[in-house]
């Protein structure tokens, strides 16, 4: 059941996107594009007291609780990133706008970097709701997901700092046009 609601969510983070570019592009309703697009948060939200819920009345963490915390610090880690990468497409799909570019050489290499610093921050707050749950649990028999989850985000996250910095000494190439 929970991992159903959490699945759920990102179902709905996605239809928020949706429906707040839906909103600015296509309705062209700037103002209530921007409210939609502001409710995003509201989901996290939701998801971390259902979660908290949950586990205050005595169920045993489990790998969709540990899901839900990385979940929740990579929407507000990537969040704002994961909009604009929207936007880009859509305004280029539905009012004109231009082509997403591919970035390469300098400017991918910072791309990267800075996604990695992203990656940094929702790993800081997604380590934060999982030793919450834990201390909340207080039984590390009932949370042995939980700590499994932190040592492997942390494996994860430093392979990629190896990959978002690999391109900083070796930079994407210009793929020459035919």
């Amino acid at each position: 059941m929970i991992t159903a609601f959490i699945i759920g969510c990102e179902i709905a983070f996605w239809l928020f996107v949706l429906g707040g570019l839906t909103l600015r592009y296509i309705v062209k309703k700037e103002r209530a594009s921007a409210i939609v697009l502001l409710c995003t948060p509201l989901i996290d939200v939701i998801l971390l007291v259902v979660i908290v819920i949950h586990l205050r009345n005595g169920a045993e963490a489990t790998f969709a609780h540990a899901l839900a915390a990385v979940y929740i610090g990579a929407s507000i880690g990537f969040g704002h990133r994961m909009i604009r990468w929207a936007d880009t497409r859509f305004a280029h799909r539905f009012a004109g706008g231009p082509a997403p570019v591919r970035l390469t050489g300098k400017e991918h290499a910072h791309h990267e970097r800075t996604g990695w610093f992203l990656h940094l921050l929702s790993w800081a707050i997604g380590c934060s709701i999982l030793y919450g749950m834990v201390w909340l649990v207080n039984d590390p028999s009932r949370t042995e997901v939980l700590s499994q989850t932190l040592r492997l985000w942390s494996l994860i996250l430093g392979i990629d700092f190896l990959i978002s910095f690999s391109y900083t000494l070796w930079p994407r190439e210009t793929k020459a046009r035919t």
